[in-house]
């Protein structure tokens, strides 16, 4: 069942099935936005309970469902500046060091760091042989994507790419499958050195958002980048605020570099995490 699994995403024609899905989820006929999600809803186990609208059959579209805001208090930030914390909620896959330019995707796995940033050894060198975490979310997890840490936006880049799924079946069995599928590379500067956070695409995802660009995936472009600085004001984030959101769920990707920091103690491993909690601290450097 895995092997035909794996074998349907090659055969399928993967963005234009997405872009199918786009137009579904965006569609605001109650009778077909309300039997999706109801039917999703129930599917996967969503806990409504914790959302500031609870009915499901409140959202205008199927998207605004799926990317909705929580109650105030849902997901405490934890406030030292030293900690690191979950971006997002769901399972954290992997979780380790980078050796040169290789990133673990599972075991017997792995994918260049310099392909996963877009391709140029110039953005992947700061990062070399730094530590790397990856957050894979499940269709029930809320969706919207925070800050690790604080930070200050230096460039983002739009990388073009496939999209396979990325839950555990595909990534045990499809090589380089983060530095192939379509993605969006935030990179920040922070008081431990530069961050890099991708959010990466996958089948039927409708798009990725950032809050200071609105949807960048998908774009219909190749790969391109934009610059922050005096000309184009880069913004500084604070912990645990908002930064983008996957419209359907994807995985997200932080990178920091060498000796800048370090994960709690059994990180990785499909740990269940919620956004906001502790999984690592960072190694602050003084002025």
């Amino acid at each position: 069942m895995k092997g035909l699994f794996i074998a349907f995403q090659y055969l399928v024609p993967q963005h234009l099935l997405s872009r199918l899905v786009v137009r579904l989820a965006n569609a605001t006929t109650p009778w077909i936005k309300n039997a999706f999600i109801t039917r999703f809803a129930k599917r996967y186990g969503v806990n409504m309970t914790e959302a500031a609208e609870e009915d499901p059959t409140a959202y205008p579209t199927f998207n605004a469902f799926f990317t909705r805001a929580l109650k105030d208090g849902a997901r405490p930030i934890h406030a030292a500046a030293d900690v690191i914390v979950s971006p997002a909620d769901g399972v954290v896959s992997a979780a380790g060091k980078i050796t040169e330019d290789r990133v673990i995707q599972a075991k017997g796995k792995s994918f260049s760091l310099t392909a996963l940033l877009g391709g140029a050894e110039d953005t992947a060198w700061p990062f070399q042989d730094g530590v790397f975490a990856t957050v894979y979310l499940s269709p029930k997890d809320y969706h919207r994507v925070h800050m690790p840490c604080a930070g200050t936006l230096r460039k983002m880049i739009y990388v073009p790419g496939k999209l396979f799924s990325v839950n555990q079946a595909t990534s045990e069995n499809i090589d380089n499958l983060f530095a192939r599928n379509e993605r969006v590379v935030c990179l920040f500067d922070t008081d431990a050195g530069p961050l890099a956070m991708v959010l990466v695409g996958a089948m039927i995802v409708a798009g990725i958002e950032t809050v200071w660009a609105g949807q960048v995936a998908p774009s219909g472009q190749g790969l391109f980048e934009i610059e922050y600085d005096n000309e184009n004001p880069p913004q500084r984030y604070e912990k645990g605020t908002e930064m983008g959101r996957f419209k359907l769920g994807s995985t997200v990707i932080l990178v920091y570099g060498k000796d800048a920091a370090s994960w709690l103690s059994g990180l990785g491993e499909n740990r269940a995490v919620k956004m906001g909690e502790a999984i690592g601290a960072l190694s602050i450097r003084q002025v």
